[in-house]
């Protein structure tokens, strides 16, 4: 008996140091201390919004009589991602939207289930409090690809045309508890902003990449948007059976994808055109980010689509 008593101190005794060296790992790198507040947010450039699920960063520009196109981040990387091609659009007519996703960049980082209907109620909130004109088209890269693909096909009479750049095609593996998932994330945050550089076959040319990137590190809710994503959405995505859902809606969808795309393989391509019909724009010499690293050849083709 006394040894069953021992062994069970023991026990506790290895739970609580290994709980204190755990909290001590976290509090060592642990980047979110700081909150959104008002006051940092009238610093930055772009709007905000309140809308029911929280306050979105934003950024509207165009002629008003333009055609209205909307640009979807990606799965990280909050609107700046569309540097270039926002301006080009505007600059070419069209009345163009970007903004921040729940638990990027500026907007709110609210403590709920990252799921799909939180991304479409940000959406259709936006357009309808913007009075945005209607039905609009949607261009989305990888995970903004993905959702571009769901709002469609979840709500048709919203949407015209669709671009789709390296989007998501396969589910995310989640076997991990999500709470341990948080806390490798909150463990290995230069793996995640590092991480970045990956998506551009030519990373030398952005040298300022992962700096523009770490600041939305520091707020809080930032890595459980992104793992609360993954295990209520990506994770039970199922891309074979979207895209075929888009496909019976016979809308205009231009595919964009860059031939030399480590995050998500230029293969991907072949499996989501096998169901949906498309234009097609494969990209020579550009990775997960083509309108981007081909500039040139990419945002005239965005032009000449949406102007179709």
């Amino acid at each position: 008996m006394k040894f069953l008593k021992n062994l069970l101190w023991f026990v506790v005794v290895l739970l609580i140091l290994g709980a204190a060296a755990a909290y001590i790992i976290y509090d060592h790198y642990n980047t979110e201390t700081k909150e959104l507040t008002y006051e940092l947010r009238k610093n930055t450039n772009g709007s905000y919004i309140e809308l029911s699920g929280g306050v979105t960063h934003y950024e509207l520009d165009g002629p008003d009589t333009g055609k209205v196109v909307v640009l979807l981040h990606g799965f990280s990387v909050p609107y700046y991602i569309w540097n270039g091609t926002y301006e080009y659009l505007t600059d070419h007519g069209f009345r163009v939207l970007r903004y921040d996703q729940f638990g990027r960049g500026y907007s709110d980082r609210p403590n709920v289930a990252y799921n799909k209907q939180l991304y479409f109620d940000q959406l259709k909130e936006l357009l309808e409090k913007l009075h945005l004109k209607q039905p609009v088209s949607l261009v989305g890269v990888s995970f903004g690809g993905m959702l571009a693909t769901d709002f469609t096909v979840a709500n048709p009479s919203l949407v015209n045309k669709v671009i789709l750049i390296d989007p998501v095609y396969a589910a995310t593996d989640t076997k991990l508890p999500q709470f341990i998932a948080e806390y490798i994330e909150a463990i290995h945050p230069e793996e995640r902003a590092l991480g970045q550089m990956e998506d551009f076959k030519y990373p030398d040319k952005y040298p300022n990449w992962v700096e523009q990137y770490r600041p939305q590190m520091e707020y809080k809710g930032f890595r459980h948007a992104l793992v609360s994503t993954n295990y209520n959405y990506r994770a039970r995505y199922n891309g074979r059976q979207t895209n075929t859902a888009l496909n019976n809606l016979h809308k205009p969808v231009l595919l964009v994808w860059g031939k030399d795309d480590k995050t998500l393989p230029f293969a991907y391509s072949d499996s989501i055109r096998s169901v949906l019909k498309t234009e097609f724009l494969p990209v020579d010499d550009a990775a997960h980010l083509p309108y981007l690293e081909q500039a040139d050849i990419v945002n005239p083709a965005l032009v000449t689509f949406l102007k179709k």
